[in-house]
């Protein structure tokens, strides 16, 4: 008697239980993430030195830390020639670092793509105390880093033309750095510095030197550190979407219904008429459910009255 009485509240359940499940509407249609995100990220640098410039008379060191056409998203930097000014070096005046005749830094984002790009064309480098000895000349130097919403982030970097360290022309290569050493002048060791990417971030730098000179004229006796060459950066739009299907899959994009935070499909459409939608499916299963459910009931009176 006890199973005759809990056998029917229970088969009832179950069937208004799942009724219920079946005519809910998809969970991608109510709610799901934020649509949208924030800007991404991205800057340049044409030229970065951060040096220890050693003086003779006074026994000291004096940092030297510049940069040329550093910009962040969005703006773009376009100055040829970069000189600052050491106490105690030259005499106080402005020691040149560096001359070019194309020198541009740019980066620009939005919330679907971040990118930036620095470029050098004919430029020459040069180090407190040896001011008639280039420290570098290269013909071109360009970094680029891109990072766009769904896709996988790019960086590149390359070196074209001839490259002159210290009066010498060198070759580089990319299994190590290469070396300069110049009797009573110093050495350089310089190197392709490449490019990393992540899932989120790229960045590329063009050149990278090392630098240990010891020109001891102009009152300078040693000048170590190091110099980069063309230097971009970049990260992914925040809440980037997911990368297109290729062509051929079947498979649609998903978009955001403006103003509600909703993602549905581009078919959506389709379901205020009932094309392309599972309500036929759905009020099939709900009449079997229900009918399952009757069933229970009328065993149940049954097992009553006998």
């Amino acid at each position: 008697m006890n199973s005759n009485t809990f056998r029917m509240p229970a088969a009832v359940l179950i069937a208004t239980g799942a009724v219920a499940l079946l005519t809910a509407p998809p969970a991608s249609a109510t709610g799901g993430a934020p649509a949208g995100g924030g800007e991404g990220k991205a800057g340049a640098v044409v030229l970065r030195a951060g040096l220890d410039v050693g003086l003779l008379n006074k026994a000291v060191h004096v940092p030297l830390t510049t940069t040329l056409n550093e910009v962040s998203a969005p703006a773009t930097a376009q100055k040829t020639a970069l000189a600052v000014a050491l106490d105690g070096v030259e005499g106080g005046k402005p020691v040149s670092l560096l001359r070019a005749d194309v020198a541009t830094s740019k980066a620009t984002a939005d919330k679907n793509r971040a990118e930036a790009e620095a470029n050098l064309a004919d430029a020459t480098v040069h180090v407190p105390g040896l001011p008639a000895l280039s420290l570098i000349q290269v013909e071109k130097v360009t970094s680029k880093a891109v990072c766009e919403a769904g896709r996988k982030p790019v960086a590149s970097s390359n070196v074209l033309g001839s490259v002159t360290v210290l009066g010498k022309k060198v070759t580089l290569s990319a299994g190590g750095p290469t070396k300069v050493e110049i009797p009573k002048v110093g050495m350089v060791s310089l190197e392709l510095s490449g490019t990393r990417t992540t899932s989120t971030t790229a960045a590329a730098a063009a050149l990278r030197l090392k630098v240990s000179v010891n020109p001891l004229d102009l009152n300078v006796a040693q000048v170590e550190g190091e110099v980069v060459l063309a230097e971009a950066h970049c990260e992914s739009p925040a809440g980037a979407p997911a990368p297109e299907p290729s062509a051929g899959s079947g498979l649609k994009p998903q978009t955001a219904a403006s103003g509600t935070g909703a993602a549905v499909t581009a078919d959506a459409n389709l379901a205020e008429t009932g094309g392309g939608s599972p309500a036929p499916y759905v009020a099939g299963g709900a009449l079997v459910l229900l009918g399952i459910g009757a069933a229970a009931l009328v065993v149940t009176r049954r097992g009553r009255t006998s």
